[in-house]
């Protein structure tokens, strides 16, 4: 069965770009799996898709693949230049400004020392208890925005690995939920063939909609 048509935002003969689900994975980890990635399940019709760049289990939004070897090694050698991905996210608490710069070195997903890092945010809405951000950045590292909300006092709501145990614990029983809400809700980068600036956007899911409804009316 091909993926819905409602969550292919973007094809061409060198790229596919798709919304990803909160609670699915971009390809197989080393644990045990309950479905199939959704690598596997998209090269059922591209055998020769490859992941571009990932997102955690429990964010949702763009993902972008190439078609082929050749596409995504023109993108790697150009070490992603020019690439900038934007994401939502409610964030426990309030930034003590509209809009700041957390700019921390983290680890290198090669493992060995850390490497600049630099994550721009910006206010959206605020609530009882928490925030709606706008986040952005070029290049990230592992977990970027998770660890880098979380050190300026404003980890994701929800969030297990980074966040508050005593937040976590308050919304979770006030929303009836468990995962954390990020979800990357825009790509642009240059395409890789002609040029040419490319910009893909998913909407925001249903679930995050609903809590935000639910956010607002709690005020």
């Amino acid at each position: 069965m091909p993926i819905a048509k409602e969550r292919i935002l973007y094809e061409d003969q060198w790229l596919l770009a798709v919304t990803k689900l909160s609670g699915e994975l971009v390809v197989k980890g080393r644990g045990k799996i309950q479905k199939l990635p959704l690598l596997d399940f998209l090269r059922k019709d591209y055998p020769s898709l490859a992941p571009i760049h990932r997102l955690d289990y429990e964010t949702s939004g763009v993902v972008v693949f190439a078609k082929n070897k050749k596409t995504l090694r023109t993108i790697v050698d150009s070490t992603f230049a020019g690439w900038k991905k934007t994401y939502v996210a409610i964030v426990a608490g309030s930034p003590n400004r509209d809009q700041g710069e957390v700019d921390i070195p983290l680890p290198a997903r090669s493992g060995t020392g850390n490497v600049s890092a630099l994550t721009k945010y910006r206010v959206i809405e605020r609530f009882r208890g928490c925030s709606l951000v706008e986040v952005n950045f070029e290049r990230g590292q592992k977990h970027q925005i998770r660890r880098h909300l979380s050190m300026i006092g404003n980890p994701l709501i929800l969030d297990d690995l980074y966040g508050d145990d005593k937040p976590n614990k308050t919304f979770g029983r006030f929303l009836k939920m468990k995962r954390f809400f990020l979800h990357a809700s825009k790509a642009e980068f240059p395409h890789p063939d002609t040029g040419k600036q490319i910009v893909i956007e998913s909407p925001m899911p249903h679930t995050f909609v609903a809590v935000l409804k639910k956010l607002k009316d709690n005020r």
